[in-house]
């Protein structure tokens, strides 16, 4: 702790710090609840960011600042109640910025959110809450003046995830392209048609928004009544096309079956939670959608499995260098599963459009 107590020292904090212990189960930053002694004095977040995946952390934090920012003033303007509930903080050090960097890692602090949880659950509710959530999220976002950067450039471009593929593929650094070849030609059979997206902006016909880029449902804030309060965990908030923040839920949470499920026959696309989503989505981002924009909403649903199901095929022929593997052939189960849900996915295209006309109604 005496090393975690140096470095919250560079940050204006207040209160006198009584404890700090490891929080949650993050897979990307190291996360530390700081407890405070004194009553008037709140508790805070202390993390450590992943620069390894985060590379300019100035760009990072930069966009944090601005997305919070405009989301504080929006809730201000709008005469909100508990706003210090319903938008992160983040704390400066005393140099004003938001980060510290030690020599080795760089840190941030935030406040701690009181009488607040996320929640794992996915069902119908709790998809809804997750579709008006992320739409009201990016309503809220969509006047904003900043520029923001990428933090992870081309994360969610499928013209770039199929380049990586074919650069392995002429590479076959593992010799395992022979075996996978069938694989590969299903793929490029698609490649045209999943490339929509980046055409159309290319067109001018499709814009890029703030968008989160990681529409999980534990990336939600919950109030002990069962009411959001605010989405969290805003590393990934860049500019993008709507498809990234409904595809990115719907690929894990329609789905019957884990990501790398290896009975095929268990995978099936769960058209309550879809139409629990987009109700909720379509409530609170209608405001700001263009047509185009949802004509794309049943596509979104489809290019993310097979966005992930390109990117485990990728790996699986580099020799798995980039996902943790619990066997030699896990990336390559992995890239099946996920391509057997994108066409389960799109046997369902005609309900999913007629469920969207429905709403629009």
């Amino acid at each position: 702790m005496k090393d975690l107590l140096s470095i919250v020292s560079h940050f204006q904090m207040q209160g006198t710090v009584r404890e700090i212990k490891p929080l949650g189960s993050g897979l990307i930053n190291d996360t530390y609840k700081v407890t405070t002694v004194e009553a008037d004095a709140p508790d805070y977040v202390l993390q450590r960011i992943n620069h390894a995946i985060f590379q300019n952390v100035e760009m990072l934090q930069s966009n944090i600042e601005a997305v919070t920012g405009h989301i504080r003033k929006k809730l201000e303007e709008k005469g909100e109640a508990d706003v210090e509930r319903k938008v992160l903080h983040f704390i400066p050090t005393a140099e004003g910025k938001t980060y510290w960097y030690d020599g080795e890692n760089y840190w941030r602090i935030m406040t701690f959110i009181p009488r607040a949880k996320t929640y794992e659950t996915v069902n119908p509710e709790y998809s809804y809450y997750a579709g008006t959530a992320f739409g009201n999220f990016q309503a809220m976002l969509a006047d904003i003046p900043d520029t923001l950067g990428e933090t992870i450039p081309d994360f969610h471009n499928m013209e770039f995830r199929l380049k990586q593929l074919r650069d392995a593929v002429a590479a076959d650094a593992a010799g395992r392209v022979q075996e996978v070849r069938y694989f590969l030609d299903e793929i490029e059979k698609r490649a045209d048609e999943m490339c929509k997206a980046e055409r159309l902006f290319r067109e001018g016909k499709l814009p890029k928004r703030v968008c989160h880029c990681d529409t999980k449902v534990n990336n939600m804030m919950f109030d002990e009544d069962g009411t959001v309060l605010c989405v969290i965990d805003l590393d990934t908030v860049m500019p993008n096309f709507v498809c990234s923040d409904v595809g990115d839920f719907l690929r894990s949470a329609a789905n019957t079956a884990p990501e790398d499920e290896p009975d095929l026959d268990k995978i099936a696309f769960r058209m309550d939670v879809f139409r629990s989503f987009i109700r909720g989505y379509l409530e609170s981002a209608r405001c700001f959608l263009t047509d185009q924009e949802i004509a794309l909403l049943s596509f979104s649903a489809m290019l993310f499995p097979y966005m992930q199901a390109v990117r485990f095929l990728t790996d699986y022929i580099n020799g798995d260098t980039y996902y943790q593997i619990q066997y030699p052939t896990h990336n390559c189960v992995r890239a099946k599963a996920q391509f057997d849900f994108y066409q389960k996915v799109r046997a369902k295209r005609d309900e999913m459009e007629a469920y969207i006309a429905s709403l629009l109604k």
